[in-house]
């Protein structure tokens, strides 16, 4: 089948991009002085303003065609309906479904999923109102103080960058942990703060089998039975994010704490279903289905939006035409706000785990560039680290900066001197980073600062800009559950443009597994400490050092 790199919308845009890379985006704003006008899209109070972009309006046009030309539209249908486009694994993709807030149904396999998906959030509603009030007891009849969610990849990653944004949102009297890390550093961390008597652990693993997430769910009982001594008291002590209820049970687990998820909810979408379980215990359940709700309405906006006007398409397109077109390999992440400290670790997942593939959904190799390595900070921590590369490194890196107007926290002069300096950085560094400094302003600012004599000349180079630095501007009012909703909502769209425009099955994760294949196979050389040469000769010796040295 002919990749949609063999199409003549992609020659076109090869061509456009050739008639327009000599154009720097200074010189376009210049030319334009309505640009922001024509590239910005509101939807309530998120902004999204991309016209520090290079692209002219028949950019966008273009890019509407190759979108169109890809099927965008129609497999967003597809996947909203219940088709089974995760093609590998012949699932539907239906994490949409857990925040829909109509009253139509929604097929899977022909089942309606809906009145599920409202069982759990009824269980989920009743467990968390048991908790947050103090009504569950722990085995010595004290209330729960403590969450620890065992889980990895989507299980954590999500719970976890939510939970830290939503804080000013959470519980006073809970304080949720997460752990993720085979490393036991990572539970005896967590350990080291929590009382037996006052913990609950939510074990999240839909097999019940994720090798990290088990070994450290049988520590962590370990460690509580150390003290608790009876077994009874699991139950009251340990939840299940999972479908293996005899495995569940096993462990100890009342079955009526189980929380089921589905196939059709993948790993790195799941934080809209059980797996938001920690999330709901820490926020409560209404802010918690707040950020359903944002989600479901950057969905129908998503859904009903034409592609010139839609968020999510538009920042798809976007990173498709600097990947593959301007051959920017990477994209960073930029988020002016210290509660989404975790949200680029967690787009890392979500993207990378979706689109970092050379397989096309019909099993052939793809021969242009796919997903951009993702990274990021917040700002202003950023500014003094990496940001020096951004301005004048030979790469460029087409940016993300994300900030709320308003803060939840009242510091500095009339409650406000933080944030004002914080926003001031955000508006300049877009500023800066897209138009640049010359020489001859340079030249102005040296002089002002005294220098002069020969050192000037060599001083000068160093103290210019090229600008011509991509970024696009995402604000909103405040951080809020709904927000937060409609911020991942757009994220997990973008993939989605981005993978049916590459051709690619966004949903499987093939790559994840392989590792661990290998790692299963090395494990009981490392426990017995034998010497193998089953390997090469690298792996080999290295295990041989390894046990050599190991206690």
């Amino acid at each position: 089948m002919p990749q949609i790199n063999q199409s003549p919308i992609w020659q076109a845009l090869q061509l456009h991009q050739k008639d327009i890379a000599s154009t720097s985006l200074r010189e376009m704003f210049q030319k334009d002085s309505n640009r922001f006008n024509a590239f910005h899209i509101q939807f309530d109070d998120l902004l999204l303003d991309f016209s520090k972009h290079h692209i002219t309006t028949e950019t966008i046009a273009l890019l509407v065609k190759l979108a169109q030309e890809a099927d965008v539209e129609g497999w967003r249908d597809r996947m909203f309906k219940g088709d089974k486009i995760n093609s590998t694994e012949h699932r539907s993709v239906l994490h949409t479904a857990l925040r829909y807030q109509g009253t139509e149904a929604i097929f899977s396999e022909g089942e309606d999923v809906m009145p599920k998906i409202r069982h759990v959030l009824q269980k989920m509603t009743h467990f968390t109102d048991e908790i947050r009030s103090g009504k569950w007891k722990g085995y010595t009849e004290k209330a729960i103080t403590s969450i620890v969610n065992i889980g990895i990849g989507g299980s954590d990653l999500g719970p976890a960058m939510v939970c830290q944004a939503l804080k000013p949102f959470g519980s006073k009297t809970i304080t949720p942990y997460f752990v993720s890390n085979i490393d036991g550093a990572d539970l005896a961390q967590v350990l080291e703060k929590c009382n037996p008597e006052t913990t609950l652990f939510i074990v999240a693993s839909k097999t019940f089998t994720t090798q990290e997430t088990m070994t450290n769910a049988f520590s962590a009982r370990a460690w509580f039975l150390n003290q608790a001594k009876n077994e009874a008291h699991i139950k009251k002590h340990f939840v299940a994010l999972s479908t293996n209820q005899h495995a569940v049970t096993e462990f100890g687990i009342d079955p009526q704490n189980i929380f089921e998820f589905w196939d059709w909810v993948g790993g790195r979408y799941s934080l809209w279903s059980a797996i938001g379980l920690s999330i709901a215990l820490y926020i409560g359940m209404d802010q918690f289905k707040a950020l359903l709700e944002g989600g479901f309405e950057m969905d129908e906006h998503f859904k009903t939006t034409p592609i010139e006007k839609n968020i999510p398409m538009i920042m798809g397109l976007l990173g498709v035409w600097y990947i593959n077109f301007f051959h920017y390999s990477t994209h960073v992440i930029l988020a002016y706000d210290q509660g989404l400290s975790k949200l680029a670790p967690y787009l890392q997942q979500a993207d990378m785990e979706s689109n970092g593939k050379f397989i096309n959904r019909y099993g052939e190799y793809i021969d242009f560039h796919t997903g951009p390595v993702i990274w990021g900070e917040v700002g202003t921590n950023g500014q003094h680290a990496f940001y020096q590369l951004l301005h004048q490194g030979t790469e460029i890196v087409p940016a993300d900066f994300i900030m709320p107007i308003n803060s939840h926290y009242m510091m500095g002069k009339n409650g406000e001197e933080h944030h004002k300096i914080l926003l001031s950085n955000f508006i300049a560094q877009t500023q800066s980073l897209m138009m640049g400094k010359t020489y001859e302003e340079a030249r102005i600012e040296v002089e002002k600062q005294g220098y002069e004599g020969e050192d000037i000349e060599s001083f000068i180079p160093q103290k210019t800009f090229e600008g011509n630095r991509p970024s696009s501007s995402i604000l909103f009012e405040k951080l809020t559950p709904k927000n937060l909703g409609r911020l991942i909502a757009m994220y997990e769209h973008k993939i989605f443009t981005q993978g049916i425009i590459w051709g690619i099955n966004s949903f499987d994760q093939w790559g994840v597994e392989y590792g661990k294949q290998i790692a299963k196979k090395v494990l009981p050389q490392l426990s017995n400490k034998i010497t193998t040469d089953e390997f090469d000769s690298s792996t080999n010796a290295l295990i041989r050092y390894i046990n050599n040295l190991s206690k």
